[in-house]
């Protein structure tokens, strides 16, 4: 009887076990030219045996979506601080909602898809509790350290900060992923599948942040008439559905506004493309204007629909005024850790030598979630009174 691989046994796969090799042959028939093939990929910091019967951008899926940093973004605020809503969004819905994004626009254009989702996986692993006010609050608390922006944060958490193999720290990611990663410190744009994630992201965060806002009730609908891109859906919806009405109208008309949205995407990118014709990965980012992008109204309809979120939502007093408190016992938290360096956990203290005493505290504090830095605030202050002023 034959065995299999799996089992250490023949070297023969058994009937429909699909090998590496036939799978990155599969990427380079059906992708275009200009798409990364994961067989070309520039491999690992700490070189690793290919895998048997994945892709290298399958693993880097995989390592990102079973770390302990992924896991924790259930529990990190995005707009609305986490637990004050069961349906309202975390970083981590979120963060799922911009990689099926992403796959669909990468499919359409017969770009990595593979590559396009971990990256996606991966934007906001460094993201601080409480959303993007925390981000502004440790930034404030690093101002004299190196600063913090959770895109730089996120490379530090795969590259340094998860600690799962023996040999080497971080996950070990392929050099497209850790590239995708960084936003600002390239010669050349980012490759098209960064680019699709990018787009992805603000895609469903503006979008999903106006979902939440109706369902907080924060928003109504009479107060985004003057919006082109809601009005322009709200019509298709209601010549659609015509009794549709409330928060089943405003479902159905966020749906609509992501399709519009990734359909504009992915016709105007692939008119640019066909435009510059590249025929490699290396001219597609070697182009002088970025080949994935919207139309120049919808691009106008977001930058207004972005405007009204911050002036209506975000900082609106039912959302500003619990940041603030949340934010508030982040920075007494941070003084505390700095003030008395025995209180972080043993991990965190064993970087203090190599990457000093306030990169160490702002390490571990973007890595805790909502609620522990809410329970680290009540212990800490019980225990110790810090002088902030």
């Amino acid at each position: 009887m034959q065995t299999n691989d799996f089992a250490g046994g023949a070297n023969l796969p058994p009937a429909g076990w699909k090998r590496r090799e036939q799978m990155e042959a599969d990427e380079r028939q059906a992708l275009a030219p200009f798409a990364q093939k994961s067989g070309d990929s520039r491999g690992r910091k700490f070189p690793e045996p290919r895998h048997e019967y994945r892709t290298e951008f399958q693993r880097d899926r995989a390592r990102i979506i079973h770390s302990r940093a992924f896991r924790r973004l259930e529990y990190k605020t995005q707009v609305f601080l986490n637990g004050t809503g069961d349906h309202l969004r975390t970083r981590l819905t979120h963060t799922c909602e911009v990689a099926s994004v992403s796959r669909t626009i990468a499919r359409a254009l017969a770009l990595n898809e593979d590559l396009a989702e971990a990256i996606a996986l991966a934007h906001d692993l460094g993201h601080s509790p409480f959303g993007h006010s925390g981000e502004e609050m440790l930034a404030e608390c690093m101002r004299e350290h190196g600063g913090f922006e959770h895109n730089r944060q996120s490379l530090r958490v795969v590259e340094l900060l998860e600690r799962v193999y023996p040999a080497f720290p971080g996950l070990n990611l392929t050099f497209e992923v850790l590239a995708g990663l960084q936003k600002h410190a390239q010669a050349t744009r980012p490759s098209l599948e960064a680019q699709i994630a990018d787009l992805a992201d603000e895609i469903t965060y503006y979008s999903h942040d106006l979902d939440d806002a109706l369902d907080f009730a924060i928003l109504d609908g009479d107060q985004l008439d003057d919006s082109p891109i809601w009005q322009r859906s709200h019509e298709r919806v209601a010549q659609r559905n015509p009794d549709l009405l409330g928060a089943e109208l405003h479902k159905n008309i966020i749906r609509d506004i992501i399709d519009l949205q990734v359909r504009d995407v992915v016709a105007t990118s692939a008119a640019a493309i066909a435009a510059a014709a590249p025929m490699s990965v290396q001219e597609a980012r070697r182009q002088p204007e970025p080949l994935l992008h919207y139309s120049e109204e919808l691009g106008a309809a977001n930058r207004e629909l972005r405007r009204f979120l911050y002036e209506n939502v975000y900082y609106h007093p039912r959302v500003a005024e619990v940041n603030r408190r949340a934010c508030e016992m982040l920075r007494t938290v941070f003084a505390a850790y700095v003030e008395k360096p025995e209180w972080l956990g043993d991990a965190a203290a064993r970087r203090l030598e190599s990457e000093g005493l306030h990169r160490t505290v702002c390490d571990y504090i973007a890595g805790m979630t909502d609620r522990y830095l809410l329970e680290e605030h009540a212990r800490l202050v019980k225990s110790y009174v810090v002088n902030t002023t």
